[in-house]
């Protein structure tokens, strides 16, 4: 999995992710691909560069996450949903 954005900076999210799904993450040099996306398709609108394939030869991998842990998906998931499920309406008055 490719991961961009604020949060794919968090190395223990990051972590936890590949070992959850039990795949790699890939997190990227530039992580702001909102901004880099658009900046890209102007490019290509106007002839800046000539292919996808040029713009995904610019991507470069900063840090590789693999799974280190074996969860027990079904139970991590029903540990989630009890947990958030305890937290519904925890604010109200």
């Amino acid at each position: 999995i490719r991961v961009d954005g604020g949060a794919s900076q968090n190395n223990l999210l990051m972590q936890l992710q590949a070992d959850f799904l039990q795949t790699r993450v890939l997190r990227p040099t530039t992580i702001e691909a909102t901004a880099l996306g658009a900046a890209f398709l102007a490019g290509l609108s106007i002839g800046f560069w000539d292919s996808k394939e040029e713009l995904r030869s610019m991507w470069q991998l900063e840090r590789d996450f693999l799974p280190t842990r074996n969860y027990d998906v079904t139970h991590e998931r029903q540990s989630w949903a009890k947990a958030v499920a305890r937290s519904l309406n925890w604010a109200n008055p």
